[in-house]
């Protein structure tokens, strides 16, 4: 078995999901418009390479991702683990909406915006609303999105309504996905989730979840799954207008991303390889999630999860105080 398929269990519930999962964002078009054959492709891809984890959102293309999953899942009759989110709800909107402009999704439904809602019936809406646009009868996890700056409303009443809903056996696996450590630090240690989702912020650029979220993590068993390897496209490709944390890259952020590559490059591994596998050098990480605009680019990233990286790379990384020992 290939690493990027090999099974690891979300420790709380005994889901068993792939090391590489995918994610949808690039499906509902962020940034480009993707055509629907590529979207149908990639979900095939990801099959036929045994991944079996999938991670969507309602924000994700104003549902447009939700919908190209579903069918996708459908057209496989494979098994599967599927997230979705809670914490938005897509409201009608009457004549031309700018939501799918203001998110970012080239392929929006513009016909629905998203709204934050934390609410108990909020949270039912959206999770009931997403079993219809996948046209699927069961949703295995659910994460409150983006509470980054509503954290104390999320914990208030998004929780309470998941925490019931997991009881009821609607969903068997809860938890968050976020941006930044310390909102993501609170909820894990106020509530009883199972999983985190945190973007950005365990990369080769930016190690602060080991400062302290893994730490909670791992006191409570709390499985992790990583996004945002790439941290927005610096580590794709440092060069002058590249991002990071979706802004434009600060000069010593492009030198350092740098100075990584080409110390990369003298053990003959390229930055994107390690970018994709440096998370799961830590014991917290069950899974890396990145998502893909067509089934070459999803091939591309399998490639890379199952290259070789010797230790003596990463070993070398952390003398040049690149990036930091495994706390």
């Amino acid at each position: 078995m290939s690493r990027h398929s090999e099974l690891v269990k979300i420790e709380r519930t005994g889901l068993e999901v792939t090391k590489l999962s995918l994610g949808t964002a690039p499906l509902g078009g962020l940034f480009t418009s993707v055509p629907e054959a590529d979207s149908d492709g990639v979900i095939a891809a990801a099959f036929d390479a045994d991944i079996n984890f999938f991670d969507t959102a309602p924000l994700y293309g104003s549902g447009r991702a939700e919908v190209r999953l579903g069918r996708g899942l459908n057209a496989a009759k494979r098994p599967y683990v599927l997230s979705t989110k809670v914490g938005r709800v897509l409201n009608p909107v009457s004549g031309v909406s700018n939501a799918g402009g203001l998110a970012g999704f080239a392929d929006a439904d513009t016909s629905v915006e998203p709204v934050f809602d934390y609410s108990r019936a909020g949270v039912r809406r959206s999770f009931e609303d997403s079993l219809k646009r996948l046209n699927v009868d069961r949703i295995d996890v659910a994460l409150i999105h983006d509470a980054d700056d509503r954290i104390d409303e999320a914990i208030k009443y998004a929780y309470p309504a998941l925490e019931e809903m997991r009881a009821e056996g609607m969903v068997s696996t809860i938890g968050v996905g976020m941006n930044y450590c310390p909102p993501t630090i609170k909820a894990v240690v106020e509530t009883d989730i199972d999983i985190v989702l945190i973007a950005g912020r365990y990369s080769l650029l930016d190690q602060s979840s080991q400062e302290q979220l893994f730490k909670e993590t791992m006191k409570r068993k709390v499985s992790v799954m990583i996004g945002g390897v790439y941290n927005s496209g610096i580590l794709a490709n440092p060069v002058a207008g590249a991002t990071f944390h979706y802004a434009p890259a600060p000069d010593e952020i492009i030198a350092k991303a740098q100075k990584i590559r080409d110390l990369l490059a003298t053990f003959n591994v390229s930055l994107t390889a390690a970018a994709i596998q440096f998370p799961l050098r830590h014991p917290a990480v069950t899974t890396v999630l990145t998502g893909s605009r067509s089934p070459k680019e999803l091939l591309a990233n399998i490639a890379d999860f199952d290259s070789e990286v010797p230790a003596e790379a990463w070993a070398a990384l952390e003398k040049a105080g690149l990036i930091p020992p495994i706390d």
